[in-house]
């Protein structure tokens, strides 16, 4: 599930299952205080009612916290983990010595259950479905009483509803994405073609730039799918700039002026500007703003520098670099690999992310046989580099 949606259906699930929590308290602790099976040995349920807010309320913390950092996907994990282990403590110790009055399962339970395809994540449906599975076993084995085999049937029956209907939802979004990211496939194609009638060097140079970056990003391994994907399209995209450059300027063979360069200069802001409300590239809208900025800030457009450039644009900024340099030119042939090697590596600090540089040196090996088999000939598939 890509972040923004991720982001909204976790606002939703945290609100509606915050709600049927506490008028479930509400209902049953208060308006029908007859359904409460008191401990009196224990003083229950008065002295342990307040575990479960203490518990939401922090939950709630955390999940503010993690939704800064974006990283919404594991609010979920948090909270349901998190309620599991309060209810099963709260049945524990509610029901101890007094197993003919346990009663179990909730509203809340039903809904945590049924709403599981709106994630569309496998892993969370077994985590959920075996956490509610195991908690009753446990408290049934603890509480030594039998009244658990019917929540585990009921159980059993909801998750199998569930998970059919996660299957089929899945099934839909992923007809809906090969669609979508078919769509997007031929507008980039388009967008490179129409680039390519101005200057031919543009096509294979975004080709080779986006394939060098993706293989970086999985050098580092910190991405999801579709982060990747959504990078690809950005590194491919990322000259797109240039159509508004004069085609005297961008095809000189010479050295160009102050006042040229300043134009060739604008290329990212006119790029970024371009492509910046188009769905599975906005989010790395940074890429093609910021390939051209500098570690020790001396880059263009915003002059930014250090980790002020974000990540991914001082991975494209090294794969841009490695690709121009040994890449023949208007204006000279390709530099050797070894070359262009060493001037990555003298720019570590002073033009590149210096912890990237270390990094690049373990791929240099794997991009040096990209560029040896690159078909200079043929179209190259993007959906290829996307779909592995």
């Amino acid at each position: 599930m890509i972040p923004h949606e991720e982001k909204q259906t976790v606002k939703g699930y945290l609100l509606i299952s915050y709600i049927l929590i506490i008028g479930w308290d509400v209902f049953y602790y208060y308006f029908n205080p007859k359904y409460v099976g008191k401990n009196e040995a224990i003083g229950l349920p008065n002295n342990i009612w307040y575990l479960n807010y203490i518990v939401l309320f922090v939950v709630l913390a955390i999940a503010y916290y993690l939704n800064k950092v974006n990283l919404q996907n594991r609010i979920k994990y948090i909270f349901i983990i998190s309620y599991l282990s309060v209810s099963f403590l709260v049945d524990i110790v509610s029901f101890h010595g007094n197993n003919d009055g346990y009663t179990s399962g909730n509203v809340v339970e039903i809904f945590l259950i049924l709403s599981l395809p709106i994630f569309l994540n496998t892993r969370y449906f077994w985590l959920v479905t075996i956490g509610f599975t195991l908690k009753y076993i446990a408290t049934g084995v603890l509480l030594k009483t039998s009244l658990v085999v019917v929540p585990i049937v009921l159980i059993a029956i909801l998750s199998g509803l569930s998970f059919f209907l996660l299957v089929r939802f899945q099934g839909y979004v992923r007809a809906l994405s090969s669609s979508y990211d078919n769509q997007l496939e031929g507008i980039v194609k388009g967008v490179i073609a129409t680039l390519e009638l101005k200057d031919p060097y543009t096509r294979g140079h975004s080709e080779r730039v986006a394939k060098y970056a993706l293989m970086f990003a999985n050098e580092i391994g910190k991405f999801s799918k579709e982060e990747q994907k959504s990078f690809y399209y950005a590194c491919l995209l990322h000259d797109i700039g240039k159509v508004n450059i004069p085609d005297q300027i961008l095809m000189k063979p010479g050295k160009l002026t102050n006042e040229e360069f300043e134009i060739i200069k604008s290329h990212p802001v006119v790029g970024a500007e371009a492509v910046k409300d188009v769905e599975g590239i906005k989010n790395s809208i940074y890429v093609i703003r910021s390939h051209h900025e500098r570690w020790d800030g001396k880059g263009y457009p915003d002059q930014l520098k250090g980790e002020e450039i974000p990540l991914l644009a001082r991975v494209s900024a090294i794969a841009d670099a490695f690709d121009a340099m040994t890449s023949s030119r208007s204006y000279r042939d390709a530099l050797p690999y070894e070359e262009a090697y060493n001037r990555i590596i003298k720019g570590q600090g002073s033009q590149f992310d210096p912890m990237l540089v270390e990094k690049f040196k373990k791929i240099f090996p794997a991009w040096i046989k990209f560029h040896q088999n690159y078909p200079w000939s043929e179209k190259w598939e993007l959906h290829r580099e996307v779909e592995k």
